[in-house]
């Protein structure tokens, strides 16, 4: 398996609505990469973010095989991380890094 880079484990925030509902709560939900565990993934949020992390939960959405126009498709499955930040404390996903 090929190692990967700290800061490549997090690949890109999850906006949706229910991710922008859970902000409320102090959570950030992030799709990560699929090697990446739950002390990486937090250790790379403090550092990139400077914020302090409570709990890591993951979820990993399998691969799936769909029909498009007759010819079979893989829709490539991936990996998100559920992050739950100290209270008062919150990622402004709009601005950027």
């Amino acid at each position: 398996m090929k190692k990967i880079n700290s800061l490549d484990s997090i690949i890109s925030p999850v906006i949706t609505e229910k991710a922008t509902s859970l902000s409320e709560q102090n959570k950030v939900i992030f799709k990560v990469h699929m090697s990446a565990s739950k002390k990486n993934i937090k250790k790379n949020i403090e550092q990139i973010f400077k914020v302090k992390v409570i709990k890591v939960n993951t979820i990993k959405n399998k691969s799936k095989t769909k029909i498009v126009r007759g010819k079979l498709s893989k829709k490539k499955g991936f990996k998100k991380a559920l992050i739950t930040l100290k209270k008062g404390q919150s990622i402004d996903l709009a601005t950027g890094v």
